[in-house]
């Protein structure tokens, strides 16, 4: 018979426009072939092509590993199943240099759109209309497929909510909320738009240099395939695989908080590129992160900002005349805000990026007009730990979507090193420390403020936020 959701998709995006929480959805994408997704067969899907992987090491260190110090090779599915198999065919391959039980790789943040250009009918596999956002489907989202280990240091998102479909294997989060922010030592180096990181090893936190963390809470959920995570906007999250291979599809909702976002996002890259620009290249500072491909000039963030600003302007009066926005879909729905991978994998560079006025088709439902969030079965909320985030305990939900449990696994989550790598690992841990962030090594008493410093009190999410309000109010005026 037909498949009857636990929600219907009205509900479903009440849901997700309204909780300020972690929450799991289960039952809701049984129908869904997006479900038969695994490596095996997205490799014959692809038929041979190859996607960029990044490599990390699976070894315990105080400091995150970011994605400037990470090894990367191109490689089909194919061949990374075979690596992560511990086939024989992998002596001679791309992934000939890196021992499985030392590595782990992550083809994250690769776009659908982009991978499957030649077959764009496998986007319809996605169906987000079922969660209330008719005409999102693959198209508008991304896949990370990675080995054991592979994870994605610490960090929130400035824009947006984002729903999470596990399809292969298992993922482990670890989600903290806004108001843990100041604990979790944000900082804009590596430089990306629109991901925000923390100086913190989640998996191994340096409380010696990091005390306030001991405030934080975390909210850890192991998410199951079959099961969609809703992270809602500015939670932070530290995510990793705990099965040898896994595979997820995840979205970004726009909502209408994110035109202050951009405004908040241009101003920090204006900053950042032109403090980090006027530094003396010979100091081997990774700043920018690979997915940014390249410092944009100052004439060009400006250009970023002004657009920022009046496409919140005009969403401002748009929403004061009573009129809704509007959303559009696909490639050209991106804005220059956006783009932060996207110049990577979709080739968008920022003399083609354009700011959309008009990107919320909807307005945010109020507290009073919402009913109460059916939590139960098909509803899970991410709890909080009952102890501090030193502990090792963790929070899984059971695909069936019954009861939470409680584990305590004691197990490491991928602890990393240090070490600088772009193309080739480097052999000096502490040195690429010291290269890599002035703040990075936990041994170094610093005598004297860097450029980093500087920038972390600059564009600390607050302090941007303050220059963001006073920079709109000026254009009021």
């Amino acid at each position: 018979g037909e498949d009857v959701k636990p929600f219907t998709p009205e509900k479903t995006k009440e849901i997700v426009m309204s909780l300020q929480q972690p929450a799991v959805f289960c039952n809701m994408v049984g129908d869904w072939p997006a479900l038969h997704w695994n490596v095996k067969y997205l490799s014959a899907v692809l038929e041979g092509k190859t996607i960029q992987f990044r490599l990390g090491l699976k070894t315990v260190d105080l400091v995150p590993q970011f994605e400037t110090s990470c090894s990367y090779v191109e490689a089909t599915l194919e061949e990374f199943l075979a690596w992560s198999c511990g086939e024989p065919s992998c002596l001679s391959g791309p992934f000939s240099c890196y021992d499985y039980s030392k590595y782990w790789a992550y083809a994250d943040y690769k776009y659908i759109a982009r991978i499957f250009e030649d077959k764009p009918e496998i986007f319809q596999d996605v169906r987000w209309s079922d969660f209330g956002f008719p005409g999102r489907s693959g198209k508008e989202s991304t896949l990370w497929i990675g080995s054991e280990g592979a994870n994605t240091p610490c960090h929130l998102d400035s824009y947006g909510c984002n729903l999470v479909l596990q399809v292969q294997g298992r993922k482990r989060w670890h989600l903290f909320p806004p108001g843990d922010t100041s604990f979790l030592y944000p900082t804009r180096i590596p430089y990306e738009e629109s991901s925000i990181f923390s100086k913190v090893n989640i998996a191994n936190p340096d409380l010696k240099r990091f005390p306030e963390f001991r405030n934080s809470t975390a909210h850890v959920v192991t998410l199951s395939p079959g099961q969609v995570l809703l992270v809602p906007r500015h939670w932070w999250h530290y995510v990793e695989s705990i099965d040898p291979v896994t595979v997820s599809i995840n979205s970004w909702i726009e909502l209408d908080a994110d035109h202050e976002a951009r405004v908040e996002e241009a101003i920090t890259r204006m900053l950042v590129c032109a403090i980090k620009s006027a530094e003396n290249p010979s100091d081997g500072d990774l700043w920018l992160n690979p997915t940014e491909v390249e410092a944009t000039s100052h004439e060009i963030n400006l250009q970023y900002l002004n657009k920022a600003v009046s496409a919140y302007l005009k969403c401002q009066e748009t929403s004061v005349s009573g009129q809704a926005c509007s959303s559009s879909t696909g490639a050209k729905q991106r804005t220059s805000a956006s783009c932060k991978r996207k110049r990577r994998e979709v080739g968008c560079e920022p003399e083609g990026c354009t700011l959309l006025t008009q990107e919320c088709d909807f307005p945010t439902p109020k507290a009073e007009e919402l009913q109460k969030i059916p939590f139960g079965p098909h509803l899970i909320q991410v709890l909080p730990q009952s102890h501090k985030t030193s502990t090792m305990a963790a929070v899984a939900v059971e695909s069936g979507g019954g009861d939470l449990l409680h584990e305590n696994e004691g197990e490491h989550f991928g602890k990393l090193h240090c070490k600088r790598k772009r193309l080739l690992m480097s052999n000096d841990c502490e040195t690429a420390a010291h290269e890599m962030d002035s703040d990075c090594s936990p041994c170094t008493s610093q005598t004297a403020l860097s450029t980093n410093d500087l920038l972390d009190s600059l564009v600390n999410p607050r302090v941007i936020g303050l220059v963001a309000q006073l920079l709109l109010e000026r254009m009021r005026v």
